[in-house]
């Protein structure tokens, strides 16, 4: 990794959750929730042109938005160059009925068309922590956590895992059920392979067991739900900490956080057959982890991981570092910042031999970007 290089942010003061992507051209997507002096809120983004970030414009405003340190919006560029974004919508007064919202944009976000919900189950409950990804030439494909079992009378209340692809008309296909029991807030994380796209997520066992599983899209439909590690995290409850995953060709990363047997750490784990099978996890982290994982590859698979460690009771560091076989290169300090909810989640993405970095700085509350190379030249 090179020197790590803090540049300016299109997103003001009272901006949070950030999320990054490339367009069909190759440009940097940006986007983010922004809350104004006044109390409302918008979804939007900027793309970087190669010298500085265009004009900001908005995805979604004036909307019964559900604002959420952990499920955010994100945005994502079709096959056909089209843009793809979702965020969350509160539907009737339960605090946590709440669903999906999908919008597709023609014109490099200047203007977006209707939303669609891709649920169809119609009840008052929590639908989020959302990947988007293209579908082919023009579709949008998505998983979603869907908690429409909580609202059913003689239902066990398990969470579920749901997908289906948008068309260009608004018309769902592809409908599935992946998991029907998950863990209820933790991000979910896709990727595409050579062999076809697959999907990480924290699980959950009927004995409290949350561990990191992966399902594989085929030409059949999806695989059944199988572990990337037996980490044997038991934990009543949801920590709010989903795994990442990226890849090259068939070989795969896997980046997530665990606190088995009472201890932080953040793993990695690798496949070269698609997500098939994995190899033996690799801890990856300084030593007292508070997690929120993203990771990006270079040429040859070797990782980039960015996550959160705690240094003291009330700071915390965004640190990113390389890994070439099992090798832990030097972790680097994106920034310091607070270990509290607002800090968020830091995000990356690849741009072309540089990895452009995203997160949340507490006070003020703003998103700072900052880019660093693959190598140990200098970023552009």
């Amino acid at each position: 990794m090179g020197p790590v290089r803090e540049f300016s942010s299109p997103a003001p003061t009272g901006s949070n959750t950030p999320h990054l992507a490339l367009d069909a051209k190759g440009q940097v997507l940006l986007s983010w929730t922004q809350r104004r002096p006044d109390s409302t809120v918008a979804i939007q983004m900027s793309t970087w042109n190669g010298t500085a970030w265009d004009s900001v414009r908005t995805i979604a405003d004036n909307r019964q938005f559900f604002v959420n340190w952990a499920d955010f919006p994100a945005i994502t560029a079709l096959g056909n160059g089209d843009l793809a974004a979702h965020w969350l919508e509160r539907e009737g007064d339960k605090k946590y009925a709440y669903g999906v919202r999908v919008v597709r944009s023609s014109d490099g976000g200047r203007t977006w068309g209707a939303p669609i919900t891709p649920h169809t189950d119609g009840l008052l409950a929590e639908h989020g922590f959302v990947s988007l990804w293209p579908e082919g030439e023009s579709d949008i494909g998505l998983v979603w956590l869907d908690g429409r079992k909580s609202a059913m009378a003689d239902s066990t209340k398990e969470m579920t895992i749901r997908a289906a692809s948008v068309s260009t008309t608004g018309v769902l296909s592809r409908e599935a059920l992946l998991d029907a029991r998950t863990c209820d807030c933790c991000q979910t994380g896709t990727t595409a392979t050579r062999s076809g796209r697959i999907l990480v997520y924290r699980d959950r066992s009927a004995e409290e067991i949350r561990d990191i599983a992966i399902v594989r899209q085929t030409a059949t439909g999806w695989t059944e739900s199988k572990k990337v590690h037996n980490d044997d995290w038991h934990y009543p409850g949801c920590p709010v900490n989903g795994p990442q995953a990226a890849a090259v060709g068939d070989t795969v990363v896997v980046a997530w956080f665990t606190a088995a047997h009472d201890t932080a750490r953040v793993n990695i784990a690798r496949s070269v057959d698609g997500g098939a099978t994995f190899g033996p996890p690799l801890r990856i982290d300084d030593g007292d982890p508070i997690g929120r994982v993203d990771v990006v590859l270079d040429d040859a698979a070797n990782p980039v991981v960015v996550w959160l460690e705690q240094r003291s009771p009330t700071e915390a560091e965004v640190l990113a570092r390389k890994i070439v076989g099992n090798s832990l290169g030097e972790s680097r300090v994106l920034s310091r910042t607070s270990g509290a909810r607002q800090s968020g989640f830091p995000r990356l993405v690849r741009d072309g031999n540089d990895v452009v970095a995203a997160w949340t700085s507490v006070n003020p509350l703003q998103v700072h970007i900052a880019r660093f190379s693959l190598s140990q030249t200098s970023p552009r």
